[in-house]
């Protein structure tokens, strides 16, 4: 999932900002006992993705996958004032982590928590958004984007992450699971889709940035 040698990883992330103490906590105890902590944003693309979102200074995020609410923390910080974050998650059996973790962070005000599938929930949520991040089943990256469209403003951003899945999209499509055949037809959806300009940086498992442009 990383592609960057160990030492200039840990270089980076010297003269990175650290993580707040609620992060540190949340990736410790997700890694001591949740099931693929690997599925966790961590220290570099948390910090990432707090930048990302002081940048836009957005009023709604939107986030399908919440896992343990590390990255929704993260996004959070960059949070105008009055905004709000909605999250969604099919798995509730992590719920009562994640709503401790929302309070430890003081932002139980600005996050509306929904579990349940995000087909179904989209629909009900009635926002226009200022930023989306996709980190769920890779199959329905696609599906997700369609839902959500139609709901982020004109000159919003639409982020997804692990669209490089270590490295799997680059075999040729005849060898890629179902996964990877889903995140490379993801990132060609978008790439010939004039409505955006995209950016795939190569952060950790890869985070496609598409800015929408009408």
């Amino acid at each position: 999932m990383d592609f960057l040698p160990p030492q200039i990883a840990a270089y980076a992330e010297t003269y990175t900002a650290p993580e707040p103490a609620v992060l540190s906590s949340l990736n410790r105890e997700t890694n001591a006992k949740v099931l693929m902590p690997r599925m966790l944003s961590g220290h570099m693309q948390g910090r990432i993705l707090s930048m990302l979102s002081k940048m836009v200074r957005p009023e709604r995020i939107l986030e399908i996958g919440t896992y343990t609410g590390y990255s929704a923390i993260c996004l959070c910080e960059g949070l105008s004032d009055g905004g709000i974050l909605h999250t969604i998650d099919i798995n509730e059996e992590l719920a009562s982590m994640v709503r401790r973790y929302f309070r430890e962070a003081n932002l139980e005000d600005k996050i509306k928590y929904h579990t349940g599938n995000a087909v179904n929930i989209l629909p009900q949520i009635n926002e226009i958004f200022d930023l989306v991040f996709i980190d769920a089943d890779k199959e329905n990256y696609s599906l997700y984007f369609d839902l959500v469209f139609d709901k982020v403003k004109k000159g919003g951003y639409i982020i997804a992450d692990n669209v490089l899945w270590s490295g799997k999209v680059t075999e040729p499509e005849p060898a890629m699971d179902k996964d990877t055949r889903a995140l490379a037809a993801y990132c060609r959806k978008l790439q010939h889709d004039k409505r955006l300009e995209n950016i795939l940086l190569p952060v950790r498992d890869g985070l496609m940035i598409s800015r929408k442009l009408i």
